[in-house]
């Protein structure tokens, strides 16, 4: 009997250790096709379209969009003008965007992400005039799995808005 018991315990973790390398198998994200950038003129933004593949099912993975951008910004009167070429500001750094998701039952996620230009923080302008967006460059663009997981670059990895130096109203 007692030889019975070890050998239903040994079939036990067996059992056990092949569940455990089987998932960890299974569990292989990673990017199907390209990832595709498109630009929205009139905001400024960029999206990030892509495919991942190789989750488990209903399994949950965060996703991060990012890029290097430089944007600028101008002040506009009541009237439409930009009186006063000086009054811009051009901010640079890292922008990005991430987000939860939930894999489909046969272990996919399609998706996109929308990153932002950088904000001209503590910019402001005289009188009644209001800050505008000028332009943004994007470069760098790319999608990354989980905190440290794949990543894979965009195409087009660069995209530029030019609203122009005084933009309309």
């Amino acid at each position: 009997m007692n030889a019975i018991k070890q050998w239903g315990t040994r079939v036990a973790v067996c059992g056990m250790l092949m569940g455990t390398i089987g998932a960890a198998y299974a569990a292989n994200p990673h990017f199907v096709g390209k990832v595709t950038a498109t630009k929205n003129d009139a905001t400024g933004t960029a999206t990030l379209c892509f495919k991942v593949a190789g989750l488990g099912d209903n399994e949950s993975i965060r996703i991060t969009a990012s890029a290097s951008a430089t944007a600028t910004y101008v002040c506009r009167n009541a009237g439409g003008n930009c009186p006063n070429a000086e009054n811009k500001k051009t901010v640079t750094g890292l922008v990005n965007t991430t987000q939860p998701f939930t894999a489909t039952r046969n272990g996919q996620v399609e998706a996109c992400l929308t990153l932002e230009p950088p904000k001209a923080t503590g910019f402001t302008c005289p009188g009644n005039q209001q800050v505008v967006f000028s332009s943004v460059t994007y470069t760098d663009l790319k999608v990354t799995l989980g905190s440290s997981g794949p990543s894979a670059s965009a195409t087009p990895q660069m995209l530029s808005v030019d609203k122009g130096a005084c933009p309309a109203p």
